[in-house]
């Protein structure tokens, strides 16, 4: 059965999100990435949603950049995965200063490299 992974961004980086998530689409992978960007306030649905997805996926990997610290929906997404007790991985991603949010605790951090990715999905 596939594996779900929950991707936390913040919008600055929706590029990246996309190479990233692209990187599973020619290989033959038994997982899924799925992720709630939004473009607008985050509304008390939006929020309900996110949740939902969380408790659903198999973990959660959050792409850590110089733009995370200011991104409030990101964030909250972490904190969900915190709070639900979700499987966590923060994945540097930029050459921007490397600040993990406090809330991710002892949460490992690790380089963006496809042995990481795997190393982290294959112990869900």
């Amino acid at each position: 059965m596939a594996k779900t992974v929950f991707i936390a961004f913040a919008m600055e980086d929706e590029g990246t999100r996309n190479l990233f998530t692209g990187q599973r689409v020619g290989a033959r992978t038994p997982f899924e990435f799925i992720d709630m960007s939004v473009k607008q306030p985050y509304a008390t649905e939006w929020k309900t949603r996110v949740r939902t997805r969380v408790r659903r996926s198999d973990g959660v990997i959050a792409l850590l950049s110089s733009s995370t610290p200011r991104a409030s929906g990101q964030l909250w997404e972490i904190e969900c995965a915190v709070q639900e007790g979700k499987p966590l991985l923060g994945i540097w991603i930029g050459n921007g200063t490397r600040i993990k949010p406090a809330l991710m605790g002892s949460t490992p951090c690790r380089e963006w490299t496809w042995q990481n990715i795997a190393d982290f999905i294959d112990g869900l």
